[in-house]
């Protein structure tokens, strides 16, 4: 069942130094904003905003930055209307892509992703283009002593679409009404170290590389991340 690809490895390796430099907190709250905006500001009716919260602890944000957010989408206080987009496109090497942006200018946004794509030998692609090879699905990935086959053991009752252990790094893959009850069973029962858990584009189809194009893909994804507006970058990528 394996679904582990190198980028959501480096993905996770890197989450400190991201919270470091405050571009994490800056594009989780504009993700907290958004979720309020769209399903309220109470996160017991709102699991999406719970998640976002979790994470927010994990990555110790200040709380009040948090409350800010959710005011801001709830209309409590003043902020920007951000819009959610999804883009689609190829990578070096014909990577497939899938890219989830939150801006308040669709126009600055999608200008900087094709400057992005055009200098590193990728392209934008009409939506559907590549769309069909992913999957709307909860990803989760961490840290610790654990093996695939005591991972689908403890799973067996929740709609598992991938699992994968790398050393000390693991990720599963599920259906998104899954995602908080496995988190759940990761952290509690198992006592493993959950440090990304999103909603996210998963895609079966994987593409494998070598190690040289595997580096320009990964080099290309860090840049894309960098922009502003992008809020996580999605790949078929083995």
């Amino acid at each position: 069942m394996s679904g582990h690809s190198k980028w959501s490895t480096i993905k996770h390796k890197k989450a400190l130094l991201d919270a470091k430099r405050g571009k994490k907190f800056t594009k989780l709250i504009k993700e907290i904003t958004v979720s309020a905006r769209l399903a309220g500001g109470d996160p017991s009716g709102n699991p999406r905003l719970r998640l976002l919260l979790d994470k927010a602890k994990e990555i110790n944000m200040p709380l009040e930055n948090a409350q800010r957010a959710i005011k801001k989408g709830t209309g409590e206080l003043p902020g920007q209307a951000y819009e959610a987009q999804t883009y689609e496109g190829y990578g070096p090497h014909n990577i497939a892509l899938m890219i989830d942006v939150l801006t308040d200018n669709k126009n600055k946004a999608i200008a900087e992703l094709r400057h992005a794509f055009s200098r590193n030998g990728g392209r934008i692609a009409d939506a559907g283009a590549v769309g069909w090879m992913f999957q709307r699905a909860g990803i989760i990935s961490g840290t610790g002593k654990t093996t695939e086959d005591d991972l689908l053991e403890h799973l067996l009752d929740h709609a598992v679409i991938a699992i994968s252990v790398e050393g000390d790094t693991f990720e599963v893959v599920c259906e998104p009404k899954s995602l908080e009850p496995i988190k759940e069973i990761l952290t509690k029962q198992l006592g493993l170290v959950v440090e990304e858990a999103e909603l996210g584009w998963y895609s079966e189809n994987k593409t494998v590389l070598d190690q040289t194009q595997a580096e320009e893909v990964l080099a290309f994804l860090q840049v894309l991340e960098e922009l502003d507006d992008v809020q996580n970058v999605y790949t078929n990528m083995e």
